[in-house]
């Protein structure tokens, strides 16, 4: 059995247009199905988070994106022998039609409305930053 690396690092991406934020609904049968996202995955050997982001959005959602600077991050550990270290990083939107490969559906947001979404814990700081963000303005 291969041990996974711990924390596992996890990329993902605040795509915003108009205002709004894009978050993915989990496909039944995956981790955390029915619950939201913010669309991304799993490092893989030898790739930079930013790699990764750029790669896991190609595959799951069919669009090309230039990855911009980190958004914010967290640690959180759903069980002892699994802690997820969560980066966000503000995306932009290059080209592609969405194909939903992970997601049962996609939706635009006000990042206001967040909190009305069930989102796993690791990305709950994001909801809070963007939330506590979109108050300011």
């Amino acid at each position: 059995m291969i041990k996974k690396q711990s924390p596992q690092i996890v990329s993902a991406g605040v795509i915003e247009k108009d205002g709004l934020v894009l978050i993915g609904k989990r496909k039944r049968g995956k981790r955390f199905a029915g619950n939201w996202e913010f669309p991304g995955g799993t490092l893989e050997k030898g790739e930079t988070p930013e790699q990764c982001l750029k790669r896991e959005l190609l595959e799951e959602l069919s669009i090309e994106v230039e990855v911009g600077e980190l958004f914010c991050s967290s640690i959180f550990a759903y069980t002892p022998e699994w802690t997820v270290k969560l980066l966000a990083y503000r995306v932009t939107l290059i080209s592609g039609v969405f194909n939903l490969s992970d997601h049962d559906e996609i939706r635009w947001v006000k990042p206001a409305e967040l909190i009305n979404y069930n989102f796993p814990e690791a990305d709950k700081p994001i909801v809070e930053k963007l939330f506590k963000n979109s108050l300011k303005v």
